[in-house]
């Protein structure tokens, strides 16, 4: 269908463009920015006065919880969550059940993804067989079968030898490893070690827990050359040091999570298992560090780190309750959110979860509004206030700790390949 995108202002923060201008789509690809060409015939009309026209949302971090864990959500749900959000991209790390280890069982999710037509994905495969830190899994068969990179999820390797044969194979074949930097062993802990776990009895999870992984994945690196991707940094002391690693040359990335980039341990109030988070949320100066280091570069992505959990595992005492939070819906909220009150500014909001998430999988084409590119669009209503309410979530999983919270900004309509797959009530 040929659409064309009408009084919108258009920002794509791949090419520095912002300007008011129509955006017309054919053939699923952008066909021209600004000046419509004459002998192009619409056969659908958006509005978007007042709205914003960006690339649509690529998100790094999103748990689909499919195959193996369908009570907590399903590919359906969560991809009906992503293109509501705006999120038109998503990666998924490999600890779905059984593990993406194998290049079939990556083959069948993309099959089953595709058949959904919504969000693209892109799956994480995994470093070893079944995550156990054991055996290196077959990175060139995975490669080929669709995976952008290699994950442990949220189990640590153990061995450093284990992980200096992943790095060196990688290396070999020029991918990318995606790695949490927690500790096996002082990672343990269910809160952010500090005065607020202490008085409430809960195990602490100290910073060391990340800057030792740091400083283990950065001299191997250094050793291999390997590239790296770090997953959901979390505090100050963390960002000194990938700070450091960049300034030195080394091929590594990171990002944050929404939760660690907009919330604290205060959050947890009375023992709030909504805030029962991996990484767990840590105090402000992690917070503003976090947040400063998104807006200078040292942090690349922000993710919505999206992890549905269903109401049986959440509503148990705190400790015992699963970790993780719903997000897909809340990224472009929050990311606009940050844009305004960090002063980083609106390009750079938009940026964070468009076209630097794109240039980290490596995706021609996706995260950008260019002539030629696939017309993956998200026309957001930047005026929208909305508050969080579980129940009108599209994720199966309804468990946030922004449940509550007053948002500003929405998608009024998500395309992905030029189909209209999200369309807000009453937005035409």
């Amino acid at each position: 269908m040929n659409i064309l995108i009408t009084n919108g202002r258009v920002i794509d923060p791949a090419s520095g463009l912002d300007q008011q201008g129509d955006v017309a789509i054919a053939d699923g690809k952008i066909l021209s920015i600004g000046h419509t060409p004459s002998d192009f015939r619409a056969e659908r009309t958006l509005d978007a006065s007042g709205c914003i026209v960006a690339p649509g949302l690529v998100d790094l971090a999103a748990r689909l919880r499919e195959p193996g864990y369908e009570h907590e959500g399903m590919l359906d749900s969560e991809m009906a969550a992503a293109v509501a959000g705006g999120v038109t991209s998503l990666v998924c790390p490999p600890d779905t059940d059984p593990v993406l280890d194998e290049p079939g069982l990556v083959e069948m999710l993309k099959f089953r993804a595709e058949k959904l037509k919504r969000a693209r994905l892109f799956p994480l495969g995994a470093v070893t067989r079944g995550l156990a830190g054991e055996v290196l899994t077959e990175m060139v068969a995975l490669t080929e079968a669709g995976c952008v990179g290699f994950s442990q999820a949220d189990v640590p390797l153990t061995s450093t030898q284990v992980l200096q044969r992943a790095l060196s194979y990688a290396a070999t074949f020029g991918y990318t490893l995606w790695l949490r930097p927690q500790d096996r062993d002082l990672g343990k802990g269910v809160a952010a070690s500090g005065a607020l776990a202490t008085r409430l009895g809960l195990a602490g999870v100290p910073v060391a827990a990340e800057t030792i992984a740091l400083f283990t994945i950065f001299e191997l690196m250094k050793s291999t050359g390997a590239r790296v991707h770090l997953c959901r940094l979390s505090s100050a002391a963390g960002v000194a040091l990938v700070r450091s690693a960049k300034a030195e040359g080394l091929p590594v990335s990171c990002d944050v999570s929404i939760n660690s980039l907009h919330l604290t341990d205060t959050d947890i109030g009375f023992f709030d298992s909504r805030a029962r988070l991996n990484p767990p949320l840590r105090q402000q100066r992690d917070r503003d560090a976090l947040s400063a280091a998104l807006a200078d570069g040292t942090i690349d992505v922000l993710v919505s780190d999206h992890t549905p959990v269903d109401a049986d595992a959440k509503t148990l005492p705190f400790a015992e309750s699963e970790p993780g939070a719903t997000g897909l819906e809340l990224l472009l909220p929050l990311a606009l959110q940050w844009g305004a009150r960090s002063g980083a500014g609106l390009a750079r909001a938009l940026q964070v979860v468009t076209s630097a998430p794109a240039k980290l999988i490596g995706a021609p084409g996706v995260g950008t509004l260019a002539a030629g590119a696939a017309a993956d669009v998200c026309v957001i209503d930047p005026s929208l206030e909305w508050q969080v309410d579980a129940d009108a979530l599209r994720s199966q999983g309804k468990h946030t700790p922004f449940i509550g919270y007053a948002m500003q900004g929405r998608a009024r309509f998500t395309l992905v390949g030029g189909r209209v797959v999200h369309e807000a009530v009453g937005a035409d």
